[in-house]
């Protein structure tokens, strides 16, 4: 365990047991979550920001994993955790333990007969809010219109939360946001605030 945080990546002892954050980082601490942290150049920005924080990212692939894990050795309040999104959300992070969710781009899937593989659902929702501390927020950026809709949607029929402005923060660009802008395509973005407990 200690050999692998040393190299930024999480070690889980158990895939059906929640993670100890306290263990992981080593002190207490806000956390931030990167959903598809990817090569991890967005969370190590951010993590170099604010070191008072605890930045988690979480990736399936592996070849962003090692990349990730290398950006997050050479600061110490960084962790990568190679895992499904939905999965590590829903079963490995504790109730009310994340201070704020990055959602950044993610896989649009935008023929019509994959949207059902789209990662924003109102299930998923359901794991973000329980995931998050009280008033936690949750920021999506995209720059696939339609999905942006539908995420609106969701978001808006939610009980458990609240839309605001989503600019109100100074973040570093992805890679990706990069890239869009440079293509002149424009960028969407949504925050939801946690507002209360949903039963």
């Amino acid at each position: 365990m200690v050999e692998l945080i040393r190299r930024g990546q999480v070690a889980v002892d158990s895939y059906c047991a929640q993670l100890d954050l306290r263990r992981i980082f080593g002190r207490a601490g806000p956390l931030h979550v990167d959903l598809g942290c990817g090569d991890g150049s967005f969370l190590y920005a951010l993590a170099e920001r604010a070191p008072e924080n605890n930045f988690l990212g979480i990736e399936r692939l592996v070849g962003r994993v090692e990349k990730a894990c290398r950006k997050a050795a050479k600061i110490e309040n960084m962790r990568v955790l190679h895992l499904e999104i939905s999965y590590a959300v829903e079963h490995l992070l504790p109730a009310g333990s994340v201070a704020l969710f990055h959602l950044m781009f993610p896989d649009p899937w935008p023929k019509r007969r994959h949207h059902r593989r789209r990662l924003i659902t109102p299930e998923f929702l359901d794991s973000i809010h329980a995931a998050l501390e009280e008033t936690g927020f949750i920021r999506i950026a995209t720059d696939q219109f339609d999905y942006f809709e539908t995420i609106k949607w969701f978001g808006r029929r939610h009980p458990g939360f609240s839309m605001v402005d989503p600019n109100d923060l100074d973040l570093p660009s992805t890679k990706f946001e990069t890239t869009f802008r440079d293509q002149g395509a424009p960028i969407y973005r949504l925050a939801l605030r946690k507002i209360s407990s949903v039963t």
